[in-house]
């Protein structure tokens, strides 16, 4: 494998996210009362800010971030469609209480559209739409929430743990402010048809008209989701998203006293964020960063590309600084190749010899095999080139 390595310019401040370990550069600037709370850049996953971030708290309704996602994935294997109906049962009618509970009032045995209580999630926070959605796609809301523990392990949570579909209280119903991050980041980017739900002011259901409860969405810049929660026992819990510019952000506050305290917390990381950083973005998705030498193809190099964006996240006003870029692919490849196959990676090392991003490279375009006569032909003029070269460096040395 050939390793290409050269510097450029940029300044990372802080470490590659999707670990959660970075350690905030200016924590002490930001003094919050919520009991745990992270800031991170979306696109990249660096940590810009952590407090108390990998403890086991209560989520309340940030569980239903989970449930959302699971929806979507099984509507996207066929189990169900926008327009497929599902029928509400005795336990959903129970799980929202009658209205003592976040609900979006759905009566016993009433059909309601897949699409209408996913929006009853997103809007409102609706239990009893949890408990729906969770029957109809699994039989049981009890298999629902084994395969949310399934899906956070694979997603590595490492921090959580499910009972329910909703959040209500339960003492072993658990998530770090680390994964609510990581499951809002991953979300958002997978999902955008749900996310954009979460950004929807007021829903009206059952003509019973309500409205979301993001106290950041319409009063902060650029904010378009993402989940609140409350209950008793964890308190007041935000995960907020805002995008300004290119720069996507995700704060997330847990155990906060009141709704007050939760936005001026969200508001304060928010505006800590935008203010210190900036995202710089080094390759877009599919840029062309280098070739490789083909064999017997019919083209004689093949362009790489990169797979996603290749960005970091800097003190903002910075500029130049040391930024190692490896390259790691073959010396050459044989014919044939297909566009998109994947080729070799590309990362990025701060100073420190720290990892801070890495992508897929991939073929940009496809290369045929040349037929045996070609390839013949191919041979033998490259032979009279070499010896035509040959004999004018001659002449002329």
């Amino acid at each position: 494998m050939a390793v290409v390595k050269k510097m450029i310019a940029a300044t990372l401040v802080l470490a590659f996210m999707f670990g959660l370990s970075a350690v905030p550069v200016y924590a002490d600037e930001l003094e919050l009362e919520a009991e745990s709370a992270i800031l991170i850049e979306a696109e990249t996953g660096t940590v810009l800010f952590s407090k108390n971030a990998d403890a086991r708290l209560y989520p309340a309704s940030l569980t239903k971030i989970m449930t959302l996602l699971i929806a979507m994935e099984e509507m996207k294997q066929g189990k169900v469609d926008w327009d497929t109906r599902l029928t509400a049962s005795q336990k959903a009618w129970e799980t929202g209480e009658g209205g003592l509970t976040s609900t979006m009032f759905l009566n016993i045995g009433q059909e309601v559209t897949f699409e209408e209580l996913l929006k009853g999630i997103a809007v409102v926070s609706a239990n009893d739409a949890c408990v729906v959605v969770a029957e109809h796609l699994y039989g049981s809301e009890a298999a629902f929430v084994q395969k949310m523990n399934e899906r956070a392990e694979e997603l590595g949570l490492e921090n959580t743990h499910f009972m329910n579909s909703h959040g209500l209280h339960d003492p072993n119903h658990y998530m770090s402010a680390a994964d609510v991050a990581r499951l809002s980041t991953y979300f958002l980017k997978t999902q955008p048809e749900a996310a954009a739900f979460l950004a929807i002011p007021e829903y009206t259901f059952n003509e019973i008209r309500q409205f979301n409860n993001n106290p950041l969405l319409g009063n902060y810049p650029g904010v378009d989701g993402i989940k609140t929660g409350y209950t008793p026992e964890a308190g007041h819990c935000l995960s907020a998203s805002s995008l300004q510019g290119d720069m996507r952000l995700i704060a997330v506050v847990m155990g906060n006293s009141s709704n007050a305290t939760r936005r001026q917390d969200s508001e304060a990381l928010l505006d800590y964020g935008f203010r210190e950083f900036e995202l710089l973005t080094l390759y877009e998705a599919g840029e062309v960063v280098t070739s490789l030498p083909v064999i017997r193809g019919e083209k004689r190099e093949l362009a790489v590309k990169v797979k996603e964006p290749v960005a970091v996240v800097v003190a903002r006003g910075q500029s130049a600084a040391s930024f190692e870029e490896k390259i790691t692919l073959p010396e050459s490849l044989a014919a044939p190749v297909e566009a998109g196959q994947s080729l070799g990676k590309l990362q990025l090392f701060n100073s420190d010899g720290d990892a801070v991003s890495e992508v897929e490279l991939l073929a940009a375009a496809p290369v045929e095999r040349l037929g045996f006569f070609k390839a013949l032909f191919r041979s033998i003029g490259d032979f009279f080139a070499g010896l035509w070269q040959r004999g004018r460096e001659a002449i002329s040395g």
